[in-house]
């Protein structure tokens, strides 16, 4: 397993539940899936760019993105928006606290 694809510690809050908490891995008929692993990114912004300026970027180059410093980043999984966060650290790696999960993507979830 390479570093990307090493699995990650997930720390919970301290004093709260997952939203999944209250139910069993068996009750949601997951049983044989838990084990499956899933792709979690995190979107600090994105830029457009013409080719021109694609070609230009080196060693260096500064892109600005579109979003302010502190504003939350997207997460994915797989793909799929299904939150925000906020990026932060554990032990000097770069983490993401997770700040809104999407209602909809969190309902889908949690059947």
């Amino acid at each position: 397993m390479t570093d990307e694809q090493e699995a990650r510690e997930v720390i919970p809050p301290e004093g709260t539940e997952p939203p999944l908490a209250g139910a069993t891995v068996e009750a949601k008929g997951l049983e044989r899936l838990v084990d499956v692993e899933l792709r979690l990114s995190v979107e600090i912004g994105v830029s457009r760019l013409p080719l021109r300026d694609v070609l230009q970027l080196g060693k260096g180059s500064i892109v600005e993105l579109d979003r302010d410093r502190g504003d939350p980043a997207d997460l994915f999984i797989n793909g799929r928006r299904v939150g925000r966060g906020e990026v932060t650290t554990v032990d000097d790696r770069l983490a993401v606290r997770i700040v809104d999960l999407n209602s909809a993507d969190a309902n889908e979830i949690k059947r």
